[in-house]
C-alpha cells in the first residue's frame, strides 16, 4: 500500500514539472524571447586564471622557486636572537653550477645530469626549510657507492712488503689461500682512510663546491662550526648517488675511481 502511494506521488510530480516547463516555454515564444539559462562565464574565467596561474609555473624551473601551496601565512613562531644570522645568499646562476660540474667531471660534466637533478644533488635539506627537495637520499645512496669502490680499491691495490712471520715453536703454519689474500689487507688500511671527511672536503672547495651548494648555515660568521664539512661531503656523495639513477652503476664507479679516488692520491 504505502510503495503503490509513493508511486502515485512521483508521478503526480513529474506531471507537473512537465506541466510547469511546457508554460514557461510557451510564455517565452510568446514574447518572443528565449528561456533563460544559468551563466557558466565566471566558472570558466576562474578555470581560466587557474590555468594561467599553472602554466606559469610550469615555465619556471622547479628548483628556482618555491611551491605556492607549501608558503606559510608569511611569518615564524621562531625568535631569532641575530637578525644578522638570517641573511645567507645562495647560488642561483645555472652556469656557475655547470663550470663546478665541469670542474668536478671533466669536460662536458655539466651534461650528465638533468637541470633539475644538478640542482638536486647540491642542495641541502636545510635550505629553504626543504621545500624544494634536498640530497639526502641521493647522498645515501652515493655514500655506499664510494665506500664499494674504495674497499675495492684497496683490495686490488699492491700491499706493501710485510716482514715475515716469525718462526712458531711448534711448527705450525698460519692458513693461507688466493682468496682470501686481499681481504687481509683491509686489516691495516680502511676506506675512511682514503676517503675521510676532510680529503673530501678539500676536494670539494678545489673545484668550487662550496661556491654553488644551497644550505643555510647556523652561524653564517662561522661556517665550519655550522657543518660546511659535511655539507659538502653530503653534496659529493649525492652527485655520485644520482650518476649512478641516471647512467647506471659501471659508471658512477668509474667516476668514483677517476675523479675522486685518483685526486685524492689513493
Amino acid at each position: 500500500m504505502a510503495l503503490s502511494t509513493s508511486r502515485s506521488a512521483a508521478t503526480a510530480t513529474c506531471k507537473a514539472l512537465r506541466r510547469c516547463s511546457a508554460a514557461a516555454e510557451s510564455v517565452a515564444q510568446r514574447f518572443g524571447q528565449p528561456a533563460r539559462q544559468l551563466s557558466i562565464s565566471a566558472s570558466r574565467s576562474s578555470n581560466e586564471v587557474l590555468e594561467t596561474a599553472a602554466e606559469r609555473q610550469q615555465e619556471r624551473p622547479r628548483w628556482s622557486y618555491t611551491p605556492e601551496r607549501m608558503k606559510g601565512p608569511g611569518f615564524s613562531i621562531n625568535v631569532v636572537k641575530d637578525p644578522r644570522r638570517t641573511v645567507w645568499h645562495n647560488n642561483d646562476d645555472p652556469a656557475k653550477l655547470d663550470a663546478m660540474y665541469n670542474r668536478l667531471l671533466g669536460s662536458k660534466g655539466d651534461r650528465m645530469l638533468p637541470d633539475e637533478i644538478k640542482w638536486l644533488a647540491v642542495t641541502h635539506k636545510s635550505f629553504d626549510q626543504g621545500r624544494r627537495g634536498f640530497n639526502t637520499r641521493l647522498a645515501y645512496f652515493g655514500r655506499l657507492i664510494v665506500s664499494l669502490e674504495t674497499t675495492r680499491h684497496i683490495m686490488v691495490t699492491p700491499a706493501p712488503a710485510r716482514e715475515p712471520p716469525a718462526q712458531d715453536s711448534f711448527g705450525r703454519e698460519p692458513f693461507q689461500h688466493s682468496a682470501l689474500a686481499n681481504v687481509d689487507k683491509l686489516s691495516s688500511r680502511q676506506p675512511l682512510d682514503v676517503v675521510s671527511k676532510d680529503k673530501l672536503a678539500k676536494l670539494a672547495i678545489e673545484v668550487g663546491l662550496p661556491e654553488v651548494v644551497r644550505w643555510k648555515p647556523r652561524m653564517p660568521e662561522n661556517l665550519e662550526a655550522s657543518g660546511l664539512t659535511v655539507v659538502l661531503n653530503t653534496s659529493l656523495f649525492a652527485i655520485i648517488g644520482a650518476i649512478s639513477l641516471q647512467h647506471g652503476a659501471e659508471v658512477a664507479q668509474q667516476v668514483v675511481r677517476e675523479k675522486i679516488l685518483r685526486r685524492l692520491g689513493a
